[in-house]
């Protein structure tokens, strides 16, 4: 049986055999790993993982193809989420005293809201490997300084240590896609070493404003909490702009305005929380 891509779902299947072999080689997957696919498609990954794990989970939204995936393996070896990744906790589907391996060819159109679902159980996970635009790689990966820097970096870096392995060209896709993509690896950061935000609502809002208006300088995009933050001791200069600023900054400056007190939705005319 055949299936027609639809466009709704963002569905580009991966169908060249090299490219498969690569992303399984960097996976590295063994027989007891708890491994969960997003979006298995037409089964590029699904079988090649499953001839190397004793059981796999797959999320997949499409119906059809949820069904054809519960067809093709008996559910002791490949149990099927028939769910939008953007709605599934998975928490829930995390194996006792193990780690979750996450892994998959994520659709192009929801990547971004999905990779900060995902974040959400970062400590519940060993490491995840997907295939995305490589744009968004580039952006995930970037430094301080690079134009492709910006506020899915800051979030992503201060959560995970990202590797941009490979490029996959369109060709490798049916349909192809109007896009390079990319493979990239992402581990979290091992606890003893993990900074969290004293507060991350003030962090995700300080560096979502920041970002709001690129090439202002951070002084003025952060206008509204500038009688709380010292500057020089942040050691942030004036002429600074946000693409500039390590997340180490970024988080410097959120947790300044939360031990003042200040709500992450305040503006100028706010005054700390009592």
């Amino acid at each position: 049986m055949t299936h027609q891509a639809r466009k709704r779902f963002g569905q580009h299947f991966l169908s060249d055999l090299s490219v498969v072999d690569a992303i399984v080689h960097a996976i590295d997957p063994q027989a007891s790993d708890a491994v969960v696919e997003i979006g298995p498609g037409l089964s590029a990954l699904t079988q090649p993982l499953l001839e190397r794990l004793d059981r796999l989970v797959a999320v997949e939204l499409d119906r059809d193809l949820a069904e054809r995936l519960r067809n093709a393996w008996p559910s002791d070896r490949l149990r099927v989420v028939e769910a939008d990744a953007l709605g599934v906790d998975f928490g829930t589907l995390q194996a006792p005293g193990q780690l979750l391996r996450v892994v998959g060819n994520l659709p192009y159109n929801i990547s971004t809201p999905l990779l900060f679902h995902l974040m959400r159980w970062a400590a519940q996970v060993r490491d995840q490997h997907f295939m995305l635009q490589r744009e968004v790689v580039d952006r995930m990966v970037a430094h301080p300084g690079d134009s492709q820097y910006g506020r899915l970096s800051v979030m992503l870096q201060a959560r995970y240590r990202m590797t941009h392995l490979f490029d996959v060209p369109p060709q490798a896709f049916d349909p192809p896609p109007k896009v390079m993509s990319a493979v990239v690896r992402m581990r979290p950061i091992a606890p003893e070493r993990l900074r969290s935000p004293k507060d991350a609502g003030m962090f995700e809002s300080l560096v979502a404003r920041a970002f709001e208006q690129r090439r202002k300088m951070v002084r003025g995009s952060l206008s509204a909490w500038t009688r709380w933050l010292d500057w020089e001791a942040l050691g942030i200069a004036p002429t600074a702009r946000p693409q500039e600023l390590s997340v180490t900054q970024f988080m410097d400056m959120a947790d300044a305005l939360a031990m003042a007190g200040i709500d992450a939705s305040a503006t100028g005319a706010d005054a700390p929380r009592g």
